[in-house]
């Protein structure tokens, strides 16, 4: 129940110890094309260039980045966590000069900060910021945010790696241009693999480049001959093919529950841990309308040692949370509802461990109805 990877389904297990076959096999290129269909369904796209980098989600940022950053390309970033700040990284290391506009951990992205930066800065052409902050557990407004850069002709480049299969993500509706995610998240399937579409804009925006992409294995002008349409395909690299079954294993699992329906189940079971954790006197750091459901940051108890609980709580009950990142270090835990982990028993688990850790180490927290404010029976 950490900030991921997420406990993996079962039948996405089964699924990556079937035969390995050729990465041009007929069979595989046929499972591919499925894969890539799927993802347009879960992205909510129709997007023709959509499809999967060999590499976790990062590898799916760094492709977006070198695909679309040249060097000395103005580029707005937005950072309210973590991530925000690998994107920056990211963006001026092929070349880019990055204009960061920043938000306090904790908060999501300020639509009215972005906007000033953009008309401070007219000559930017894309802006890049993150739907599902893992570091802290906020969900910014990426639809208004889309709308405020296309207004000032930027590209959109989005971090969908904890929200894909979460929370809505609409990516033809809400017009986002380049968007990469991750496996191991709420897809529940092992890490190693990034989605990633592109839309009509930032293909014009490839198209237009004046210099190669600098890197070959993530030039999408290559890859693409690759994960193209139909059976003829041209040798990039060797796929990691038993990744690519359990991916297409957990997207079939996905569309059976529904995408709605997932969505609300992570609503539902955040709620549930909300009440629980509120109930011990504790509180997620947070506001409500920004929350992400499937990633709780809870603030520590003043004079609580939180690696001393997620110790006590990983040593007695074999429960994993995560600890806080960059400026929330030591002050919060990182608790996932994610995927399959996102369910009524895994919620129980959780506040009665905590609970009773927190009681065996007299921590300034109340008790006794912690299930009864979830909601669980």
């Amino acid at each position: 129940m950490g900030p991921g990877p997420s406990d993996v389904y079962p039948r996405v297990l089964e699924a990556l110890s079937r035969p390995t076959v050729g990465h041009l096999d007929p069979s595989f290129i046929r499972m591919m094309d499925e894969v890539k269909s799927l993802l347009q369904t879960v992205f909510r796209t129709k997007n023709e260039l959509t499809m999967v980098v060999s590499g976790p989600g990062s590898a799916g940022m760094e492709t977006c980045f070198a695909n679309l950053v040249e060097k000395g390309d103005t580029v707005v970033i937005c950072q309210n966590g973590a991530f925000g700040g690998r994107m920056k990284e990211m963006a001026e290391r092929c070349g880019g000069k990055v204009i960061l506009v920043e938000d306090s951990w904790g908060r999501a992205i300020d639509p009215a900060k972005f906007e000033d930066a953009l008309k401070r800065n007219p000559e930017a052409r894309l802006a890049g910021f993150v739907h599902a902050e893992t570091s802290t557990g906020v969900l910014s407004d990426v639809k208004t945010l889309a709308e405020i850069a296309h207004r000032h002709d930027c590209v959109t480049v989005v971090d969908a790696v904890t929200s894909l299969g979460g929370v809505p993500l609409e990516v033809d509706a809400w017009e986002l241009d380049a968007v990469y995610s991750g496996t191991q998240k709420c897809l529940s399937c092992v890490p190693g693999l990034s989605p990633v579409t592109f839309g009509p804009r930032a293909v014009e925006k490839l198209k237009k480049r004046s210099a190669k992409v600098q890197s070959w294995f993530m030039d999408l002008n290559l890859v693409m001959a690759y994960w193209g349409s139909g059976a003829k395909r041209a040798y990039h690299h060797t796929a990691p093919i038993n990744a690519l079954y359990g991916l297409h294993e957990a997207l079939v699992i996905l569309l059976e529950e529904g995408l709605d329906a997932s969505w609300a189940r992570h609503r539902a079971h955040h709620e549930e841990v909300r009440a629980g954790v509120e109930a011990m006197g504790l509180e997620l750091i947070v506001p409500p309308p920004e929350r992400l459901p499937q990633l709780n940051a809870i603030s520590v108890p003043k004079g609580v040692d939180e690696s001393a609980v997620r110790t006590a709580l990983l040593d007695g009950y074999n429960l994993e949370i995560g600890a806080g990142l960059g400026s929330l270090a030591g002050k919060i835990w990182r608790v996932g509802l994610m995927g399959c982990g996102c369910n009524r028993k895994n919620v129980v688990l959780f506040l009665s461990a905590l609970n009773s850790v927190l009681k065996s180490m007299n921590a300034p927290s109340r008790s006794g109805e912690t299930l009864q404010s979830a909601r669980v029976r």
